[in-house]
């Protein structure tokens, strides 16, 4: 499967969303695989009521040809949105179908201090739905990607202590691949020099410590062979 990268827009509304669930109650978790063909569903939250679990499902569109591509949409929650920019609502909005709400991305004008930099109105209310796929398998898919979301923080958490030796070896040479191997920002070159240097200083230690047994030695040496003193 070809990954597509993220736009900076993307990736802004994506946070904002994120955050603007967890600001109405729910848990959420993003890129969630869905069983039975149902395809990936961009935002996925989970809501805890007091007899029943509700589920939303989010999709996110920032440009026209992204909104009418053929790519799947996941809509298999009880309520389910497209979340959209305002230019890009008015353009669509005649074809979103009347079951599928629409929320509209407000950027701040000014986001110092604050998780996000937009908030979201909500432009059309969603009606209800049963489930598309099955309760249980969406619980596990969720979990699952629940799952993964902690593994990246513990990854990051841990630092480079959380990988294998031959990782961090193909990382190194993935980036030496990529990079100039003369630039002044090649890692790869960057480590090699630092592991040369670190054993220079170490072989140096280890004969500055030598000389000075040897000094020491050589010291005793001498005492040892001194003349005897005659005696009176």
């Amino acid at each position: 499967m070809v990954m597509k990268m993220k736009t900076t827009l993307t990736q802004e509304i994506e946070k904002a969303l994120y955050y603007y669930c967890i600001e109405t109650g729910a848990i959420v978790v993003e890129e969630v695989t869905m069983p039975e063909d149902q395809g990936i569903v961009d935002t996925l939250a989970c809501f805890f009521k007091p007899d029943f679990t509700e589920w939303r499902c989010y999709e996110l569109k920032v440009t026209k040809a992204d909104f009418y591509s053929k790519a799947k949409l996941s809509f298999v929650g009880h309520y389910n949105y497209f979340v959209l920019t305002e230019a890009l609502y008015e353009k669509v909005k005649e074809d979103i179908p009347n079951e599928i709400g629409v929320l509209v991305y407000r950027p701040y004008t000014k986001a110092e201090e604050l998780p996000a930099e937009g908030t979201f109105f909500v432009a059309k209310k969603p009606l209800r739905q049963e489930l598309k796929v099955d309760e249980q398998a969406l619980t596990q898919r969720f979990m699952a990607s629940l799952f993964r979301e902690v593994r990246k923080a513990k990854r990051m958490d841990y630092g480079t202590s959380f990988f294998s030796t031959e990782q961090l070896y193909k990382e190194l040479r993935r980036r030496l691949v990529d990079q100039d191997s003369l630039h002044e920002h090649n890692y790869y070159q960057r480590f090699i020099e630092d592991v040369r240097d670190a054993r220079i200083e170490s072989l140096t230690e280890e004969l500055r410590a030598l000389e000075q047994d040897y000094e020491f030695l050589r010291q005793q040496r001498q005492v040892r062979r001194r003349p005897t003193e005659p005696l009176e």
